[in-house]
């Protein structure tokens, strides 16, 4: 599993843009089973923008699936394929 705090990269859409995307395809060339994104809890602003980001159909393909944590909602798993 490798994790993304997005904590301290929150500043602009571009910052998070870009360390979500190499996060996912550093993921995808490792073979890596799950991407633990952690945009915190907060307003749910931060984790609405993972969301929107990952929702991108030329990232959809890397993934299986996304999901909020139930128990965590400051925490999103991405399983990739």
């Amino acid at each position: 599993m490798i994790t993304l705090d997005l904590h301290p990269i929150f500043r602009n859409n571009r910052d998070l843009d870009v360390a979500l995307r190499q996060a996912l395809f550093r993921a995808a060339a490792t073979g890596v089973d799950v991407l633990q994104v952690i945009p915190g809890k907060g307003t749910g602003a931060l984790r609405q923008r993972v969301l929107t980001t990952l929702a991108q159909t030329h990232l959809k393909k890397l993934y299986a699936r996304v999901e909020v944590d139930p128990d965590n909602p400051g925490r999103i798993l991405v399983h990739l394929r």
